[in-house]
């Protein structure tokens, strides 16, 4: 955490706990910003953080965020085993680096890679680690060719819509990586075939295509981007691989648009990532990164451990962190399997449309998604309303405990100011229409509104 201005808000600078949960063991004022300097029971030290962790929203009406906030019991029984297991050690914890073997085999099968058994991958601390593993290596693979032939490979740059998340900036920042971000447009919200080919050059080490973007849950044209980018090749010889940032998307269309080419079908297609913790129905925090074949990771990232007698693998930024996500992940692959991880999903998108259909009918909002692709609806306040906005909307409904972002779009569309609802596994209908209820009921207040309150005031997120 960089300094403790994030939040912007002045904490007490001593903790107190109330004597009969501290059972007389803490008398003396509590410092919350030093080390104390005596010891305290475990009861009272776990009532003081208890007690301030209950200002947090409820996890279960944050419909701002895609992470999964509810997992099974039996789940928690496994973490819980596993925490103690440094998973990097993997000649140590040898079943650990088994299963996560097998996870990255299931994904791998699952995103039809032409050799399941043969894709290399690995888990990460979520789609971040994984989408810079993946840049890394195209970077790699693009300065060891022009190397090879005798061209200089200094200026990177790397092609995407202005919707990636940020760690994509961060990627290109962190590895010296020329961003080209094509803006959004009118209607167009992501990245095309057409906009992306016109950035492209001889220094392009990959195009990034996102499986769902986070501002409005909609699908970027993966095999439109590749078509274009195969007419190019044809043209120029430039042959520039895609990375396909599936940290949503690559857990819902293989089982609900399984028709849908976006993976590994897709030979342009080098690398792809997911969050676990995301629709893969996992606690955060957990990334999967797989390549389609050995050829498209450079062997100079691979770092080799002794693992049973034999040789494992590794490629990643993080060390020392445990096992507990990755058998986590594992449960889930087991417990649902392909029919489970559908109906799931089926259920979410469902209950996405029919979210969407009633705000359309109340008559304020404007649709932008609908939640057919990722079960996420962004929604707008119609024109012509000019005495509240998006970010009262926001404001009012967090007074029910709903969380529920508002923001403006990126450079080019910064006028356009929406709302979005993430419906994950948990999101019923049952919570969906008590949700619907209460915006209901909070519509004729904001109309009356003589103007819309401060921006600076109004609450907004963006995830």
């Amino acid at each position: 955490m960089l300094g403790s201005s994030h939040r912007r808000r002045q904490s007490a600078e001593h903790l107190s706990v109330n004597p009969l949960f501290a059972q007389g063991s803490v008398l003396a004022p509590i410092p919350a910003k030093r080390l104390p300097q005596d010891e305290m029971s475990s009861a009272a030290a776990y009532q003081i953080i208890h007690d301030e962790l209950m200002l947090d929203g409820n996890a279960r009406q944050n419909l701002a965020t895609f992470v999964t906030t509810w997992m099974e019991p039996e789940v928690g029984r496994l973490m819980t085993e596993c925490l103690p297991k440094n998973m990097i050690n993997k000649d140590e914890y040898p079943q650990t680096a088994e299963i996560e073997h097998r996870c990255v085999s299931m994904l791998a099968d699952l995103w039809n890679a032409p050799d399941p058994s043969k894709a290399p991958g690995c888990s990460t601390v979520g789609s971040s680690e994984a989408c810079m593993l993946g840049g890394l290596a195209m970077k790699r693979r693009w300065q060891q060719a022009r190397r090879a032939a005798g061209k200089p490979a200094d200026k990177p740059n790397i092609v995407m819509g202005i919707n990636v998340q940020v760690c994509w900036d961060k990627f290109a920042n962190y590895f010296e990586v020329e961003p080209r971000l094509v803006p959004m447009s009118g209607d167009r919200f992501h990245l095309t075939g057409e906009e992306a080919v016109k950035l492209v050059d001889e220094n392009t080490i990959g195009v990034v295509a996102v499986l769902g973007s986070t501002f409005d849950g909609s699908y970027e044209p993966v095999a439109e981007i590749a078509a274009a980018l195969d007419k190019l090749q044809e043209r120029t010889g430039l042959n520039v691989p895609i990375h396909v940032d599936g940290a949503s998307g690559a857990m819902v269309a293989p089982f609900l648009d399984p028709e849908l080419h976006w993976d590994f079908r897709i030979p342009r297609v080098a690398s792809i990532n997911t969050s676990g913790h995301k629709y893969g129905l996992v606690f955060p925090g957990v990334g999967w990164v797989l390549w389609r074949d050995q050829a498209s990771l450079p062997e100079e990232l691979i770092y080799h451990v002794n693992y049973l007698g034999g040789d494992m693998p590794t490629f990643a930024l993080n060390f020392s962190r445990p096992g507990a996500q990755i058998v986590a992940q594992y449960y889930m692959f087991l417990r649902l399997g392909r029919e489970g991880y559908r109906a799931v999903h089926a259920v979410c998108r469902d209950v996405a449309g029919d979210v969407a259909a009633k705000l359309a009918a109340l008559g304020p909002f404007e649709l932008i998604t609908d939640g057919s692709q990722l079960p996420v609806v962004a929604f707008r306040v119609k024109a012509g309303i000019e005495n509240f906005t998006v970010f009262d909307v926001s404001r009012r409904l967090r007074e029910r405990g709903w969380q529920v972002p508002a923001y403006t779009f990126p450079k080019n569309r910064e006028d356009l100011a929406v709302l979005r609802i993430v419906v994950r596994n948990g999101f019923s209908h049952d919570l969906a229409a008590l949700f619907l209820a209460d915006l209901e009921r909070l519509l004729p207040e904001l109309e009356r509104q003589a103007e819309p309150m401060d921006r600076e005031l109004a609450v907004s997120f963006r995830h």
